[in-house]
């Protein structure tokens, strides 16, 4: 398999993952500025493992779903609710739809570009919480992408059925520093250590055996 194919990367730790691991395959990679509040600390990171890859990165700007759509992760720190990674206490994440906009625009930018396909690293631990994470979502947009391009443009998702601990494993046997990723929904200078995503993260690092590299505020 040749470099046929372009990822969505955030720059956290499951795209990251994903891109040492298939940078063989991945000649682009497009991240999205769509006004999270950590969407800024991500790109960071986006920025660094493309050029240490010399992989192209490409930015859109997504401004209209910061400007309209309603989700804590779109109104500041303070609207992020702390505590447990469950449907509960996160569902006020959820950016409505985020995924679908996010892969039809790389869809279209992956037949401009020529390439084969386009992969996204969403993984089973997101599927009760965000529709748009789901094996059944991914599977659907993977059906509506091909009907919908010359080429029939391919949607990969080799995550989809992991869990985030067994992709920082993964992460682990590729010598990985964790610490050049970025998870906190807050979006501060350092990990809060409170939030769903950030106990998530801990867990997994945990759970994969890794000493967590995180810097956080508590």
């Amino acid at each position: 398999m040749g470099k046929d194919s372009l990822m969505v990367l955030s720059g956290g730790m499951d795209s990251v993952t994903m891109l040492y691991e298939y940078a063989h395959c991945i000649d682009l990679a497009v991240n999205f500025i769509y006004g999270s509040n950590h969407n800024m600390r991500e790109l960071e990171f986006a920025r660094l493992h493309c050029k240490r890859l010399g992989i192209e990165l490409v930015e859109i700007d997504l401004s209209f779903i910061g400007e309209n759509f309603h989700s804590s992760l779109l109104e500041g720190a303070e609207a992020i609710p702390e505590g447990e990674y469950d449907f509960d206490n996160m569902k006020s994440t959820v950016v409505p739809f985020r995924n679908g906009i996010m892969l039809a625009a790389a869809a279209g930018l992956a037949e401009s570009r020529g390439l084969k396909a386009v992969m996204i690293a969403n993984h089973a631990g997101d599927h009760a919480l965000y529709p748009d994470c789901r094996d059944s979502f991914v599977r659907a947009m993977a059906g509506a992408i091909a009907e919908g391009t010359y080429d029939r443009i391919e949607l990969r998702a080799p995550y989809s059925l992991l869990t985030k601990t067994q992709i920082a494993e993964r992460g682990k046997r590729m010598e990985l520093d964790y610490s050049e990723t970025y998870s906190c929904y807050k979006g501060g200078e350092k990990h809060c250590g409170r939030c769903g995503t950030c106990q998530e993260r801990k867990a997994a690092l945990a759970e994969a055996g890794i000493d967590d590299p995180t810097e956080y505020e508590e």
